[in-house]
């Protein structure tokens, strides 16, 4: 029919875009099995995350395939990261439906090629089917720790100083000046564009915290939300100093214009950096270790035992303040 665009079949879809993702993983067996093999390093656990990514919901349906991709693939490695974890490789369930071309397959496998050679995650295998439905990405990612080792959520204690990496709610004010609700200058909107499409998994800087960190978990809900999941899982209550959250030029530059984006700033998630605990005594370790990994690793807050339940108080000036958009919720 003319005009129709080209679509692969899915043999043809795996043999053409996705086996080339598994070159460097010999476990993967070319794609060309129904299962993959997983070798783990001696004295190592396997580490295993998933999330799933869906058209209108976690990303934009014009959002570039390339980066979808990407975003996909990194949503799950900041997961590994925040488990001190190696990514060794990962799973891929795709539901497309009709109007995703081969064109956009071609740039998606693309964006995700780049991400394979970079963090060295080989594709392992998976499923694509079709449907009706919005573009569905399920990605499963492999890691390995060594054994006892891994960071948790649920081992903060009492008078641990609370910290994060990065800058926080970036993503957050990305999504809003895609959507037209968050007008800036070109040049700080873009920034926060990207850090809404393109997240910077720190598996380095998990890495690094294996030794000095109490616990730890990435922020993908919103920062008070997340700290809050901590702070059940370890049955403790944190309070963080709103001044000393880490900003981007951008981020100040929303703030100034309207005080409100900080609601967007403290729940609007999409920031996947790091929130960890460590013992007071070893924060005077973080300023050498932010310059080696060239992160910046920021103390926030303190963790207490809880008055009541487990939760997170947010302070401006030394006085609580009331949290409008604690953090993204599924349902």
């Amino acid at each position: 029919m003319s005009g129709e665009r080209p679509r692969r079949g899915e043999f043809e879809l795996i043999a053409d875009l996705f086996a080339p993702l598994s070159r460097n993983t010999p476990g993967a067996l070319e794609l060309a099995d129904d299962a993959a093999l997983i070798d783990v390093t001696l004295g190592c656990q396997l580490v295993t995350t998933t999330d799933t990514l869906i058209a209108g919901v976690h990303f934009r349906e014009d959002d570039p395939p390339d980066l979808v991709a990407r975003k996909a693939l990194r949503v799950n490695l900041s997961d590994l990261a925040a488990k001190g974890a190696r990514p060794v490789g990962f799973l891929q369930a795709l539901s497309l439906n009709p109007s995703i071309d081969d064109a956009y397959l071609q740039r998606y496998a693309a964006g995700l090629a780049a991400d394979v050679d970079r963090f060295g995650a080989g594709l392992l295998g998976g499923d694509t089917t079709s449907g009706p439905g919005p573009l569905s990405i399920t990605i499963t990612a492999f890691g390995e720790v060594e054994n006892g080792k891994a960071l948790l959520r649920s081992t903060a204690r009492s008078g641990d100083v609370v910290c994060v990496t990065g800058t926080i709610g970036d993503g957050a004010l990305g999504l809003a000046c895609l959507n037209a609700e968050l007008m800036l200058p070109a040049p700080l909107a873009d920034d926060l564009i990207s850090r809404y499409r393109l997240p910077e998994p720190r598996l380095s800087t998990g890495r690094a915290l294996l030794n000095l960190a109490s616990a730890c978990l990435d922020i993908s809900d919103g920062l008070v939300a997340d700290l809050g999941h901590l702070c059940k899982a370890s049955g403790l209550a944190a309070t963080i100093e709103r001044e000393s959250i880490p900003l981007s030029p951008a981020a100040r530059a929303a703030i100034a214009a309207d005080s409100r984006w900080w609601d967007a700033i403290l729940g609007g998630g999409d920031d996947y950096e790091l929130v960890f605990t460590l013992a007071p005594e070893r924060v005077s370790e973080l300023k050498k270790l932010s310059a080696d990994l060239n992160v910046a690793l920021v103390p926030i807050g303190v963790l207490t035992d809880p008055k009541a339940e487990p939760g997170v108080t947010v302070r401006s000036g030394g006085h609580p303040i009331d949290i409008a958009r604690p953090g993204y919720r599924h349902r």
